[in-house]
């Protein structure tokens, strides 16, 4: 009994705005850029970050964050990788630094507003409150920016604030950075449409549509050999750049790969110049962090887990600097590299091995791995095969991911591949995708991939409407109650109450997963109340990767939020029940109509925008119900 609605109702109006700002809060690299509704052809990003060496322009900085001992902000950026630094290691043990913290959002699985997030010296803290700290960074930066060089006062309810996200991401987390941003000051209750979420490979293709051959990065005609992990060697045929201005009905696919994950999106451009979904967003934790982890796995294989689990713990600033080394070598890996590779390790790191464990030359021995050596100049020397070891895992596991979309029957015909993120310069990973890719459609990598995802943004915020189908990701629906009929339901499901037999866990679909939603549209559901008198309705939400589930025990179906629709906003009575005990309960507070009740009414859930809205009507009184999703456990 779905219905599809252009109506707006339940939307609040914004203010008068005058600015976006696009924050891009990475799993390594952050930045923030914007643009003004009166000039929305210029595009500005910051290049000016406390902490950066004079004389130099970074269009982001480090996703560090540092807090003082008692948990209060301290720096954001280089600045607090550099203070941190510069503590000493009896005060750096006290002292909270973060880094890849936002990847805890996706691999925590009951995500809840008590979720922790853990700081380099071990203490936790509630990753609200983290991602609380960043985003209010941001914040105060970019006011403090644009009013500097404006000179006028620009105030948060000025601007309209646009946070990437990934694709990936359920939609718990979307919720969380949404109240984060909401501590930051970005909206507030009565104008929630101020902040918007994008999803990174999304905003992505809004950038890449308007490219022009100028602004992709050219391929050279040349052939070099490869040294693989075999030694043997293998041709790298470069072809020649395709002429591309995206034109209308063109179909192509936006792989943005970051430093936790790589997203994917496929897209056409329809001749109003709004993009269609023609494959849900997706993806994977595949970003470059996944070399790192192999690179930690390499040191725990030769000085021991033991080992490099207390040097982590009791020397932070230790482990971050070997980490940053490690960054540092990992930029400049290529297929077409020859020399090898020299890692410094810490002298802390040396010291405290020697101490408990030996010599770190025998050690580099005994693991017996001829590609791996302690040099003369007491670093860790990783020849090009070593180093290519290290990046596989991450890009096969790119590889299927980008080969998997491209199989759906959804995604034929596609003319391009752009290759965008922060991990896109890597030479390792834009050879892997023409390798394997480049004979089915032409690979573009535009200039300055890293930006792509942050213009994107901009551009996003500037015309929300400009992504206008999208396809669900999961299926979505509510459980509630149906007339008991012994032919279809089994007889598990019966319950009795106020002398009609129901069938419980009834799984009502909403939206079905790769269904199309078009911007502004809405699936409807009328329901009444199971219980005379009921002033809430609690609806549990639950989603699946089937498209058509028929109970909410049903394997693959998950709860993964709470539908509450509160009736006393449009009744006055004083009589109020709350629906409690049991999750059978809850799930059984609702019935579709059809059912001889007084009370109706109508939910309607869209599905269409980056995120999952809800509002609803009293059929009865003709008045609005407040109505939320809570997709956060606790």
């Amino acid at each position: 009994m779905a219905t599809t609605s252009t109506s707006s109702f339940g939307e609040g109006g914004n203010r008068r705005l005058v600015v976006v700002v696009a924050v891009d809060l990475g799993t390594t690299h952050s930045g923030y850029a914007f643009s003004f509704f009166r000039d929305p052809s210029s595009v500005y990003v910051m290049t000016r970050w406390a902490g950066q060496e004079p004389g130099l322009l970074n269009h982001k900085t480090l996703s560090a964050l540092l807090l003082t001992p008692d948990g209060t902000f301290h720096s954001f950026g280089l600045a607090a990788r550099n203070h941190y630094h510069n503590l000493l290691p009896i005060e750096a043990r006290h002292w909270l630094y973060f880094e890849r913290f936002k990847m805890t959002l996706h691999h925590c699985k009951e995500l809840s507003r008590d979720t922790m997030v853990t700081a380099v010296n071990g203490q936790q803290m509630p990753a609200l409150t983290v991602f609380s700290h960043v985003l209010t960074f941001f914040a105060t930066h970019a006011l403090e920016q644009l009013s500097d060089q404006s000179g006028t006062d620009f105030r948060r309810e000025d601007v309209r604030w646009v946070v990437t996200v990934p694709a990936i991401w359920r939609e718990p987390a979307k919720q969380l950075m949404r109240q984060a941003a909401q501590m930051a000051g970005m909206f507030t209750s009565d104008n929630p449409s101020q902040m918007l979420i994008v999803l990174e490979p999304e905003a992505a293709s809004v950038y890449c549509r308007r490219l022009r051959m100028h602004q992709l990065v050219p391929e050279t005609g040349t052939t070099r050999p490869l040294q693989s992990s075999r030694r043997s060697t293998t041709d790298i045929t470069m072809s020649p750049p395709a002429v591309t201005n995206l034109t209308v009905g063109s179909r192509y696919i936006v792989v943005d790969a970051g430093g936790g994950t790589v997203d994917i999106t496929v897209h056409e451009l329809k001749d109003t110049g709004q993009l269609v979904e023609l494959h849900r967003a997706t993806g994977g934790p595949h970003g470059s962090t996944g070399v790192d982890e192999e690179f930690i796995a390499l040191l725990c294989s030769i000085f021991g887990h033991d080992f490099v689990d207390n040097y982590k713990r009791n020397f932070p600033v230790g482990w971050v600097n070997l980490l940053t080394d490690f960054e540092s070598r990992k930029r400049t890996a290529s297929p077409l590299k020859t020399t090898s590779f020299n890692i410094s390790l810490p002298f802390t790191f040396i010291s405290e091995f020697r101490k408990h464990k030996g010599e770190i030359d025998h050690a580099v021995k005994r693991h017996g791995d001829s590609d791996v050596e302690w040099s003369l100049q007491g670093m860790l020397r990783l020849a090009p095969p070593a180093m290519h070891r290290l990046f596989a895992p991450t890009l096969i596991s790119i590889r299927q991911a980008v080969g998997d979309v491209l199989n759906h029957p959804n995604t034929r015909d596609l003319q391009y591949l752009f290759l965008v993120g922060g991990f896109a310069e890597s030479p390792m990973l834009q050879h892997e995708i023409r390798r394997e890719f480049g004979q089915l459609l032409t690979v573009l990598i535009p200039h300055d991939v890293s930006l792509a995802v942050l213009r994107g943004a901009v551009l996003f915020g500037l015309d929300p409407k400009v992504v206008s189908v999208r396809c669900a990701r999961l299926t979505y629906g509510v459980g509630v109650l149906n007339r008991f009929d012994s032919s279809r339901h089994p007889p598990e499901k019966l319950v009795h109450r106020d002398g009609v037999d129901w069938c419980t866990d009834v799984f009502d679909r909403f939206v079905a997963i790769n269904q199309p939603v078009a911007l502004g549209t809405c699936v409807t559901r009328r329901y009444t109340p199971a219980r005379a008198g009921q002033m809430l309705i609690v609806l549990n939400v639950y989603s699946s990767t089937l498209p058509e589930p028929t109970f909410i025990t049903d394997s693959g179906v998950r709860k993964c939020g709470t539908l509450c629709l509160d009736l006393r906003r449009s009744s006055t009575s004083e009589q109020q029940q709350h629906v409690g005990g049991s999750d059978s309960e809850e799930t059984s507070s609702a019935a579709p109509t059809g059912i001889d009740r007084p009370r109706e009414i109508l939910a309607r859930m869209s599905f269409g925008d980056t995120e999952i809205s809800v509002a609803a009507l009293d059929v009865t009184s003709g008045k609005e119900v407040k109505a939320t999703i809570d997709f956060l456990s606790g």
